[in-house]
């Protein structure tokens, strides 16, 4: 693994065109995109499909990492990953369904409309699996597949007072969703002043309180209260 002093060094030097320098980083930061991957496997994507597409979210983080944000380059990587996949799945997100079970559901919607036309009725799954030799729990499958969700990003009602988008439903680690939310703040950091990243920086990534914060920036506290919360609102804006 690279140190501290080494990664910003390799960072430099990538960002300058050299090609050995972003090679070593992605290679001691692959484990981490992999890491994230695992959130969206069997989502209907393959997972080397998604490793690439997290490592280009790795190399957007390589090349627009800023030092003075004073945060290690892996938690400033992360959100930068997740955006990547997400916006993939965004694009390209249908939920696949195999061609099996495709063929499947084409055979019995066809037995279905000749069913139907003969006994003016439909008939029973136990006379679709018989007639076209599936079984039973292959028939429901394929019946069931034209009703799944076309898209991660569709928006699906568990009954609470908001609905959310499928793709936030998926599961994750105890206390991930917490992190992921703190370090996709950093990324919203290029949308701030100098001044006003430095408060952000110093509250929420380097844990001082509005009264130390007041120290470093020579101000008083109640100046740094009523900054940190126009810059709230302010990231809420572009988040």
């Amino acid at each position: 693994m690279l140190s501290i002093e080494d990664t910003l060094l390799h960072i430099r030097k990538a960002k300058s065109g050299n090609d050995e320098s972003k090679s070593i980083l992605i290679e001691n930061n692959i484990l981490l995109v992999k890491s994230i991957v695992n959130r969206f496997k069997n989502k209907g994507v393959e997972y080397d499909d998604l490793v690439q597409i997290g490592s280009l979210g790795l190399l957007k983080a390589i090349y627009n990492f800023n030092e003075s944000y004073e945060v290690k380059f892996s938690t400033y990587a992360v959100p930068l990953i997740i955006g990547e996949i997400k916006r993939f799945l965004r694009d390209d997100g249908e939920i696949k369904v195999s061609r099996l079970i495709k063929y499947n559901a084409y055979k019995i919607n066809k037995f279905i409309e000749n069913y139907q036309s003969k006994f003016d009725n439909e008939p029973t799954i136990e006379e679709i699996a018989n007639n076209l030799q599936l079984s039973v729990d292959d028939v429901i499958l394929a019946v069931n597949s034209n009703k799944m969700p076309v898209s991660l990003y569709e928006t699906v009602d568990d009954g609470q007072e908001k609905s959310q988008e499928l793709i936030d439903k998926i599961p994750s680690k105890e206390g991930e969703e917490e992190l992921v939310t703190k370090i996709y703040v950093k990324n919203l950091l290029n949308n701030l002043t100098e001044r006003e990243k430095k408060i952000i920086v110093l509250r929420y990534f380097r844990d001082k309180t509005q009264g130390e914060v007041a120290k470093i920036l020579g101000v008083s506290q109640v100046q740094v209260s009523r900054l940190e919360s126009k810059i709230l609102l302010r990231l809420k804006e572009f988040a």
